[in-house]
């Protein structure tokens, strides 16, 4: 389990709900089967407890077993409820076609998303038409920090959630903690100045984006919208002077249709 994870700390958590969701968070994108042994060391959940745990997921439709392999893959219990969120979370459908028009004009990938954890996931994604480097659909996890729309994130949120978040970082993942050390700081002199932040070549060497922060519910909830592509054709005086300040206006635009229903 996670050392986030207040199991041990308050009488009202339900610490068998909480491991056999970490089960289902333990598959990652691309992953087909995992098998108990793999589950327990991704979740540091003793063995025999998975074994109980992935029967029961497995009878209430949320993993599914093949018993060639003698392991587990993600059952349709966890689409519906995928599902579900994306047709609850309003914002999705109301942000496409302003994200898509954006995509098309600009041949670039723009991608809305919201921080679960240490990664960001990617709710709603638009692409261009043409060729693109960056081919990635909603539900991808990325890293926040070396991330555009991370960086954006960070900058979109109260110093206190982000003092927060970062020494949650640093438990969880110290590796993308100490790339945090003076990229937070930039990033956040970049958002004074320009309204949105940077990641050229952080991320992945080819790929270069800008993004802002989405403040909704008067900042109690945030998510980010970035706009990138390759670095070739994506220069910095590109990033700076035609696709941020358009980004921005995308945002814009969503916030008021928001905030007008």
């Amino acid at each position: 389990m996670h050392d986030d994870q207040p199991e041990e700390k308050d009488r009202n958590f339900v610490t068998a709900l909480a491991r056999g969701l970490e089960l289902l968070r333990a598959f990652e994108a691309g992953e087909t089967y995992l098998g108990n042994g793999e589950l327990s060391k991704r979740t540091g959940i003793p063995k025999p407890s998975v074994s109980r745990l992935t029967y029961t997921l497995t009878q209430l439709g949320y993993l599914k077993y093949n018993s060639h392999l003698e392991k587990y893959q993600l059952g349709p219990g966890v689409l519906a409820l995928g599902y579900r969120f994306f047709a609850s979370h309003g914002i999705r459908q109301l942000a496409r076609p302003y994200m898509q028009e954006l995509a098309n004009s600009t041949d670039c990938a723009i991608a809305l998303g919201d921080v679960d954890r240490n990664a960001i996931t990617y709710v709603e994604v638009c692409q261009g038409t043409g060729p693109l480097v960056m081919r990635l659909e909603a539900g991808s996890r990325l890293p926040v920090v070396s991330t555009a729309i991370g960086r954006a994130w960070l900058c979109g949120v109260s110093e206190a959630r982000r003092t927060a978040f970062l020494a949650q970082l640093k438990t969880a993942d110290p590796k993308q903690w100490e790339a945090a050390q003076g990229v937070v700081a930039k990033s956040l002199e970049d958002f004074q100045r320009y309204g949105f932040v940077f990641s050229e070549g952080d991320w992945e060497s080819e790929i270069s984006a800008v993004a802002v922060p989405l403040i909704l519910e008067g900042g109690s909830e945030v998510m980010a919208i970035n706009c990138g592509g390759a670095s070739l054709r994506l220069t910095h005086q590109i990033l700076t002077e035609k696709l941020g300040p358009r980004l921005k206006r995308l945002a814009s635009t969503i916030q008021d249709k928001l905030k007008h229903g």
